[in-house]
């Protein structure tokens, strides 16, 4: 055999063997989210070392919660990079926003958000910057829909077509009650995002610069009991969490030493105490990395 027959086998070995740990990776996701008890779970996954996919009702649409957040901060970017806004430029805190089901005001409550300083600085400055930070690391609320009525949902959804995202659907602030119940709401699917955070470590987000920024934003996330609970403390994971009644969301870049990075995003429906949810996205985690980078 010369050498061109030695490299094409070498090569179909690599390949065949490639296949069958994925399968294998597939298997047991498939077997955590059976025993979970879920309603619905979704996994999109692809490797920027090998290239290597998985996706597992990847195309399945559910509540985006808040990971509808990171399109709002890359459109943030986009702009900024347009003109249109500056990141130091100062914008009013303000709590009074209008319904998309009928122009209804609205207001959000604090007990309602996970972030609640802003709604002591009423009617005070915060930089487009300040806000972008506070929605992503520690999902202000507040925070998002002063900046979605700023950048516009209109200007958000031509970003994410523009990435290969239709998948996310980004129509309305938070909270907004009337929508809600028209079912006027934010989806998304797991591979819309991969597609989205893939832009981000690929640095195709509105630039290099821009990805870099808000790759640094999503790696300061203070909610970590998902990705990141089945990860090495060696590992960095640049991700952003979702969470309503039932739903628990993470969407991430982890960054393992020594090899590029691996976008994962697991979207989960239907476990009602968050702690199993937080669990099972941890185990689904876990799988990835061994299977990726403890061969």
């Amino acid at each position: 055999m010369g050498l061109r027959g030695l490299f094409t086998a070498f090569v179909t070995m690599v390949c065949v063997f490639a296949s069958a740990r994925g399968d294998e990776l597939q298997k047991r996701i498939e077997d955590l989210i059976r025993v979970s008890g879920a309603e619905k779970v979704a996994v999109a996954l692809i490797d920027l070392e090998t290239g290597r996919r998985l996706l597992i009702d990847a195309d399945a649409s559910f509540h985006a919660a808040s990971t509808m957040k990171v399109p709002v901060m890359m459109e943030v970017y986009r702009q900024a990079r347009q003109g249109r806004l500056a990141l130091d430029q100062q914008l009013t805190i303000k709590n009074e926003f209008r319904s998309i089901a009928d122009g209804s005001p609205y207001s959000l409550s604090p007990d309602d958000d996970s972030e609640k300083t802003l709604y002591g600085r009423i009617g005070k400055q915060a930089t487009v910057r300040e806000l972008v930070h506070l929605m992503i690391t520690e999902s202000s609320n507040l925070a998002t829909n002063i900046l979605i009525e700023r950048v516009t949902p209109a200007r958000i959804m031509e970003l994410v077509e523009s990435l290969g995202a239709g998948g996310m659907r980004v129509l309305r602030g938070v909270e907004d009650s009337k929508a809600y119940r028209q079912g006027l709401n934010n989806t998304t699917t797991a591979r819309a995002l991969m597609s989205l955070l893939q832009a981000i470590a690929e640095g195709r987000a509105v630039d290099r610069e821009a990805s870099e920024q808000m790759r640094q934003t999503l790696l300061a996330q203070k909610f970590n009991e998902g990705i990141p609970a089945g990860l090495p403390p060696t590992v960095q994971v640049a991700h952003k969490t979702g969470s309503i009644s039932g739903i628990y969301h993470d969407a991430g870049i982890i960054y393992v030493p020594n090899r590029r990075p691996y976008v994962l995003v697991v979207l989960t429906r239907g476990i009602s105490d968050e702690k199993r949810a937080h669990r099972l996205v941890a185990d689904i985690s876990r799988a990835a990395y061994q299977s990726l980078v403890q061969r």
